[in-house]
C-alpha cells in the first residue's frame, strides 16, 4: 500500500488563547481594559482563521 503524506498541521488557538490576555494588558496600560479585552479576543480569532485559511 502507499501511504499519504500529510501537511503539517499549525495551531491557531493560541492566538484565541493569548489574545484576550494582551488586549487586557494594553487596554488597562490605556485606561480601557474591556475595550482592550474585546480587542484582544476579536483579534485572536482573526488571527487563528487567517492561519486556519491559509494552512488549508
Amino acid at each position: 500500500m502507499t501511504e499519504v503524506k500529510r501537511k503539517g498541521r499549525f495551531g491557531g488557538g493560541i492566538f484565541i488563547a493569548i489574545g484576550p490576555f494582551a488586549g487586557l494588558a494594553l487596554g488597562a496600560a490605556l485606561g480601557q481594559p474591556s475595550i482592550g479585552l474585546i480587542g484582544g479576543i476579536a483579534a485572536g480569532v482573526i488571527l487563528a482563521l487567517a492561519m486556519w485559511l491559509l494552512t488549508r
